[in-house]
């Protein structure tokens, strides 16, 4: 490493974190985490945002990638849930990545970050721009940067609308921006209201893919996110009634109310394996949006135990990174339509996500690199973000030097995914060290 650049990695730990020093080896550590962020920012913005401002979810090492044509997404191929397909999931990752940026320019004030912001935020509303169907949030587009495929999620919406919350809510932006978005917002809320809850579909297979009336996690912090956001822009007591009638009605099968599911907080679908921190962090950013919003005592303690517990559970996931090597060779297949060997017509959503998992299944045998980075990259760096999620800075505390290391692990530009970009997020929501969290 030359002069210049230890100068400029002390530079960076020293200035965006001034962390009061220790050990020899945890200001290494430090100084570390402090590089590979930065690395991890610049391999984003070099090769991840794509011309409509939209995160992708992988390319090769150069940035490049196929993206699907208009006839792809008419014929539902690979599938109308475009799963493993570069543009599968643009607002999901648009959404939850603001909350790094933000958090960024909150300690950078720099106007190139802000410019960045809204990059971000224009791609969001460009995603909802797509398709024919009201309240519609497209993955992404076609190489005409029209045509979508025509199945969301709630996966999708959740970090589309907590992506244009997170903005407000920080109060960045002008007026004129700050007064489109929050029109945005509702409408897009209004719309899933009528639609009683449920995310619409632009034709296809299905009218609709998830709802914020599914029991459990995967409904109860969602829907209690969009109500009370909706009191905090609108002002209308009508919103905070039914906010408060949510929070305390039945939320999961077991009889818990939804303020009890928050309060368990984050849980793991058994059926999507052991470990699933990246799906699991937008409950987790509604939660802690929630938390943040909340001024009754009892539904705040409970968002902050949620989050404690979310924390806690993530946080298993954090030595996953010394199963990942750094300089492994297995290779990564960029070519998706390979997983057009499971394809079969679709006329059902349950018929969409067999089809989705066969190709999966093909992708997964044809690029083991792929699936390598999934497992010991994605669910680590997130996870290391749900746990800096947590408002108990002391518990934060006692995992820092796990999530400093996780930060640290990788060779950022050496991997396909997107998904390092918790990473940033992590690192500028980690408290400072204290004397008294170690």
């Amino acid at each position: 490493m030359s002069r210049t650049t230890r100068y400029a990695t002390l530079f960076i730990a020293l200035t965006l974190i001034a962390v009061p020093r220790g050990s020899l080896a945890e200001e290494a550590l430090e100084l570390r985490a402090a590089a590979a962020v930065e690395q991890v920012h610049k391999q984003i913005w070099k090769r991840f945002v794509d011309p409509y401002n939209v995160v992708l979810d992988y390319t090769d090492l150069e940035g490049k990638y196929l993206r699907p044509t208009p006839q792809d997404c008419r014929e539902h191929k690979p599938s109308a849930l475009s799963w493993g397909v570069p543009v599968e999931d643009g607002p999901m990752f648009n959404g939850l990545y603001l909350d790094g940026l933000i958090n960024r320019y909150h300690r950078t004030k720099s106007e190139a970050d802000l410019t960045k912001i809204r990059r971000l935020v224009d791609g969001l509303l460009f995603l909802a721009s797509r398709g024919n169907t009201p309240g519609f949030i497209a993955r992404g587009v076609a190489d005409d940067g029209k045509t979508t495929y025509p199945m969301g999620s709630n996966d999708q919406t959740t970090p589309w609308l907590y992506g244009i919350w997170r903005f407000l809510h920080d109060d960045i932006g002008t007026p004129d921006e700050r007064a489109r978005l929050k029109a945005k917002f509702c409408d897009v809320v209004s719309i899933l209201e009528r639609n009683g809850w449920r995310m619409p579909c632009d034709g296809g297979p299905s009218t609709h893919r998830g709802t914020f009336l599914q029991p459990g996690w995967e409904g109860s912090p969602r829907l209690l996110f969009v109500l009370k956001a909706m009191h905090e822009f609108t002002g209308d007591e009508a919103w905070e009634k039914k906010y408060c009638e949510a929070a305390s009605a039945r939320g999961s099968n077991d009889g818990r109310s939804r303020l009890e599911v928050c309060r368990t907080g984050l849980v793991f679908d058994r059926n999507q394996g052991p470990r699933h921190s990246w799906t699991g962090s937008v409950g987790v950013t509604a939660l802690r949006a929630l938390w943040e919003m909340e001024t009754d005592p009892v539904r705040r303690a409970a968002y902050a135990e949620g989050l404690l517990h979310s924390a806690q559970l993530s946080a298993q996931s954090l030595p996953l990174i010394e199963k990942f090597d750094v300089n492994g060779t297995e290779r990564f297949e960029s070519n998706w339509r390979l997983m057009n060997e499971a394809w079969k017509p679709q006329t059902s959503e349950a018929e969409t996500v067999a089809v989705a998992n066969a190709g999966l299944r093909v992708q997964h045998r044809v690029s083991p690199r792929l699936h390598i980075e999934k497992d010991y990259m994605r669910e680590p760096l997130f996870a290391a973000w749900v746990v800096t999620l947590c408002p108990d800075e002391r518990y934060v505390g006692t995992q820092r030097d796990a999530v400093l290391r996780s930060l640290a692990h990788y060779r950022y530009d050496r991997i396909h995914l997107s998904q390092f970009f918790p990473a940033e997020s992590a690192w500028f929501r980690l408290p400072q060290p204290t004397a008294d969290v170690r």
